[in-house]
């Protein structure tokens, strides 16, 4: 009586996906939803930054200045706005995002070779907005340069060529998609996980399951297996909603790539069968998933900001996170190719997490059976 029985585990998980195909809300939330929200919120969420109203006051009217609105126009980033006014009253109303000044002789110093100066104004209210348009500035005064000045005359000593590496097109969506994939399948193992077994104990099935010989271990393994492995369907179907919709390249291991997804799964039903164990009831235990499962991942797994940028509490804080791991994991596999070695610490901190809420878990079964 006191050593595993595969038997009993699986009669379980057989009783689990009879539930499952009788209730297609479950299939539908586990295989639909996270290839909807993925394609939904990859059009929606995107880090660049474009059609930037940039209001113009040309005082110098001659050939560069319009050389160089058409450069900033050029860019597919800039909407240039002629005024005749105050530049500073259209950003006071928001009806442009910057300014540009041109003053007189802008033309004729850039045409005779010496330096031209143009004022560019920034509306600073959104800094993450000011930010990337800050990140634009460089590539235009490179092209200005290049045009308004006969660079040929005199070749440079140096030249220097930047090229960006695992995404040389700078696509948002290429980093951001692999990233929502990590948040929508972590939350959605957590809610299936801490919804099923809240409901049988409220039903009060589950009180009478463990009065009979099957094992807290028992339990747990045919608990997390058949969801385990629907969840990993769904991971498939993400799979493929980001490749063939968006477009992001694949650069690893297939199979490391499913070796992270099975650590990553396994903790984050791990942790929804803790809570489920815990709160014992539907309601309870949704809003706990939730609020454990979104809120964390999305501000301090590295989905939006970089953990480096962290106070050092929070870097450390992090670690204790799944979706902090599995975040360095998806997106090195998928656009850097990261093999083993560059993912060990990843990969060891997630094993490390699925052992210690599945040993969670187990104990919170052990001891806790009444009410």
């Amino acid at each position: 009586m006191n050593s595993f029985n595969p038997h009993r585990a699986w009669a379980i998980a057989r009783k689990e996906v009879m539930h499952v195909l009788r209730d297609p809300f479950t299939l539908a939330l586990a295989l639909g939803l996270p290839v909807m929200l993925v394609t939904f919120f990859g059009y929606a969420i995107d880090f660049e930054v474009r059609d930037i109203k940039v209001a113009v006051a040309d005082r110098d009217n001659g050939p560069a200045a319009r050389r160089l609105k058409e450069i900033f126009s050029a860019s597919g980033y800039f909407r240039m706005l002629e005024t005749a006014g105050n530049p500073v009253d259209l950003l006071d109303s928001r009806q442009a995002d910057a300014a540009l000044f041109l003053e007189p002789g802008f033309s004729r110093d850039a045409l005779g070779g010496r330096p031209a100066r143009a004022q560019f104004v920034l509306d600073g209210s959104d800094n993450s907005k000011g930010a990337v348009m800050m990140a634009y500035l460089p590539g235009i005064q490179r092209a200005a340069s290049a045009r308004l000045y006969d660079l040929k005359s005199a070749p440079a000593p140096l030249s220097v060529e930047t090229r960006f590496l695992f995404n040389p097109e700078l696509s948002s969506r290429w980093f951001m998609v692999p990233g929502l994939a990590v948040i929508i399948i972590g939350l959605l193992a957590i809610l299936l996980t801490a919804m099923t077994v809240a409901r049988e104990w409220e039903n009060g099935s589950m009180e009478l399951l463990l009065s009979t010989p099957v094992r807290p271990l028992e339990i747990i393994t045919g608990k997390l297996a058949p969801y385990g492995l629907l969840v990993l369907t769904g991971v498939f179907f993400v799979y493929l909603a980001a490749r063939l919709v968006f477009g992001v390249p694949f650069e690893g291991s297939h199979l490391l790539f499913l070796l992270a997804c099975l650590l990553f799964v396994t903790a984050a039903l791990s942790q929804g069968l803790f809570i489920s164990v815990v709160a014992r009831q539907q309601q309870v235990a949704m809003q706990v998933a939730i609020i454990s499962g979104l809120l964390p991942s999305m501000l301090l797994s590295g989905f939006i900001f970089p953990v480096e940028s962290m106070p050092k509490f929070f870097q450390y804080f992090t670690m204790i996170l799944p979706p902090r791991w599995f975040m360095v994991a998806a997106r090195g596999i998928f656009l850097k190719g990261s093999g083993l070695t560059e993912l060990a610490v990843p990969l060891a901190a997630l094993a490390g997490l699925s052992l210690l809420l599945l040993t969670l878990a187990l104990k919170k079964f052990k001891t806790d059976l009444e009410p």
